[in-house]
């Protein structure tokens, strides 16, 4: 049976019919109406009919960035996206007639790993995304992690340097400040500086004195010595904090996504070395595998129409 999985971004929606495989056998795109409630339902809704016009579909998953009650209804807060409180699920069933489950993004795309990606082979897995901030979802004995408020899983917002760098959530010193995207530009400036290896980032900035995510990006292609210093810095930040998330969760493999994590092994090799040196009790515990993710920009939408389709199993399987 097909089902839906809708990924509301703060620019775009993404929309797909995906089948139990989860492979996407159509798909749409549209802007985001980010600060229209109401125009974004509507969107979400007609995406979602138009893609399963003809078909019997289980149901539709919708991933969406921000805070979802336990029950994967409500979206309590969403920070790019002019939602507060809303009953989301409430409303789109209403007006599609099927199923909905409503997830965190991060969680979408992290069921989608561990169903048909990096983390298949395993029951226990840890995922961070690391884009503009970091992001993660959790899978223990498989099934996902969602707290007890349903806010669980952000692991962006662990905190690895006392007293550190602000970040946006309120707090100091979270990875979010020193693992991101926007972390790596800073260390990238930063190399920029050094007299040894900074020659081709210096040469890279711009106008306004800044090493761009472009020019950084094509260094790093380039083998670079000042940009995979820079990712270094990066691997051994998250590397840290992947020693504290093994102490509590104890994974079989942690995944990266995100665009940093297009680089591959130059990424994974120091994320390592900094796992080994600060893991607890280093030598006598197994050590968790690290993978790059596979499904890249569908995961979302192929994660969200999987969680909807398994409540819908779940559903009949108690209807019997």
């Amino acid at each position: 049976m097909f089902s839906v999985g809708i990924d509301v971004g703060g620019t775009k929606v993404a929309g797909a019919l995906v089948n139990e495989d989860g492979a996407i056998i159509r798909s749409r795109v549209v802007p985001t109406p980010a600060q229209d409630a109401q125009a974004l339902e509507d969107a979400i809704v007609e995406l979602s009919l138009e893609l399963s016009a003809g078909e019997s579909v289980a149901g539709i998953g919708i991933a969406a960035a921000g805070f979802i009650d336990a029950a994967q209804s409500t979206v309590y807060y969403a920070p790019n996206i002019n939602w507060r409180n809303e009953p989301l699920r409430a409303k789109v069933e209403a007006r599609t007639q099927l199923p909905v489950v409503v997830d965190n993004d991060a969680n979408a795309a992290g069921w989608a790993e561990y169903r048909y990606g990096a983390g298949k082979m395993f029951t226990h897995m840890t995922m961070l995304t690391i884009g503009t901030g970091v992001g993660g979802a959790i899978v223990t004995d498989g099934r996902l992690f969602r707290g007890g408020f349903g806010a669980g899983a952000e692991i962006g917002h662990l905190v690895v340097e006392a007293g550190g760098l602000p970040c946006g959530c309120g707090q100091n010193g979270c990875i979010e400040q020193y693992g991101s995207g926007r972390a790596l530009l800073r260390f990238a400036n930063e190399q920029a500086d050094d007299p040894v290896n900074g020659g081709a980032l210096a040469a890279a900035r711009g106008a306004d004195g800044q090493v761009s995510a472009d020019s950084l990006k094509e260094l790093l292609a380039a083998l670079d010595p000042g940009a995979l210093a820079a990712l270094a810095t990066l691997g051994d930040w998250l590397g840290r904090a992947c020693a504290s998330l093994a102490a509590v969760l104890d994974p079989q493999v942690f995944v990266f996504g995100g665009g940093v994590a297009l680089a591959g092994e130059h990424l994974l090799e120091p994320i390592r070395r900094s796992y080994l040196k600060h893991m607890p009790a280093a030598g006598f515990h197994p050590e968790a595998e690290f993978r790059v993710a596979q499904m890249l920009n569908d995961a979302g939408v192929i994660g969200a129409a999987d969680l909807v389709r398994l409540q819908s199993d779940a559903t009949r399987a108690i209807g019997r």
